[in-house]
C-alpha cells in the first residue's frame, strides 16, 4: 500500500501548487500561460497513469464486499461522464478547462452551458461511480481522492477564474451563458462530440479488463 499512499500523495500535493498564487503567477509569468497549461497538463496525466498503476498493484483489503450487480450503475452512469470529459476539454471555456477561452461565444457555449466545470464534474462522476462497486481499501483511497478534488477543484477554479476576469465580467458573461435553457447545450455541443463520446465509452468498455483485469459487463 505504501506505493499507492506515496503516489496519492504526490498526485496531491502537485494538485494543490497553483493554489500557491505567487508561485502559480511566477511559473506563468516565466513560461507563458499557454505553456503552463500544456505543463502543467501533461506532468498532470503523467502523475495519473502513476497513480492507476500503483493503485493496480496495491495489495486488497477489504471494507465491504466486491458488489458486483452494482456495474450497471457505472455503465448507466459513464456515459454521461464520457460525455462531459470529451465535450469539456474540446470546447471553448473561460470559466474551467478546455479548449482555451480564446474564440469563446457566448451565445452558443455548447457544453459550458450546462455547467461551467463539464471535465471537472465527469472525472468525479467517473471516480464516485466506482467507490460503491470496489469496497477494498485501496479503490476507496483512490477514488475517493479523485472525487473529493474534483469538488474541491471547483470551488477553487470558480475563484480564479473570477478573479482573473473580474466580478463583474465574470457575471456579465455567466448571464449570458445562461439565457437560453440548460437544454440548448445538447444541440451545441453537436454530432462529433457525441461520437468521440462513443469512442471512448467504447475504449474504455474494450480496455477495462485487460488494463484492470475486471469486467465492466454484469456477466458472469
Amino acid at each position: 500500500m505504501a506505493g499507492l499512499l506515496t503516489a496519492l500523495a504526490v498526485f496531491l500535493a502537485f494538485h494543490a501548487l497553483p493554489a500557491i498564487r505567487p508561485l502559480r503567477a511566477g511559473l506563468v509569468a516565466i513560461l507563458g500561460q499557454r505553456v503552463y497549461i500544456v505543463l502543467f497538463s501533461a506532468v498532470s496525466t503523467g502523475l495519473l497513469v502513476w497513480l492507476i498503476a500503483a493503485y493496480l498493484q496495491a495489495p486488497y483489503v477489504e471494507l465491504w464486499p466486491y458488489q458486483p450487480a452494482l456495474r450497471w450503475l457505472a455503465l448507466a452512469v459513464m456515459p454521461l461522464s464520457c460525455w462531459l470529459i470529451a465535450a469539456g476539454l474540446t470546447s471553448k471555456n473561460p470559466f474551467s478547462l478546455g479548449a482555451g477561452s480564446a474564440g469563446f461565444d457566448a451565445a452558443r457555449p455548447g457544453i459550458v452551458r450546462l455547467t461551467r466545470h463539464p471535465a471537472v464534474w465527469g472525472l468525479a462522476l467517473w471516480s464516485a461511480v466506482h467507490i460503491p462497486i470496489n469496497g477494498d481499501a485501496a479503490s476507496v483511497l483512490m477514488f475517493g481522492l479523485l472525487t473529493v478534488l474534483c469538488l474541491v477543484g471547483v470551488k477553487t477554479l470558480d475563484a480564479r477564474r473570477r478573479r482573473a476576469m473580474g466580478e463583474a465580467r465574470w457575471l456579465e458573461l455567466l448571464h449570458r451563458v445562461r439565457a437560453r435553457p440548460a437544454a440548448a447545450a445538447l444541440l451545441e455541443t453537436g454530432l462529433a462530440r457525441v461520437l468521440l463520446t462513443a469512442a471512448v465509452y467504447a475504449g474504455l468498455l474494450a480496455a477495462h479488463e485487460p488494463v484492470i483485469g475486471v469486467s465492466p459487463l454484469p456477466v458472469p
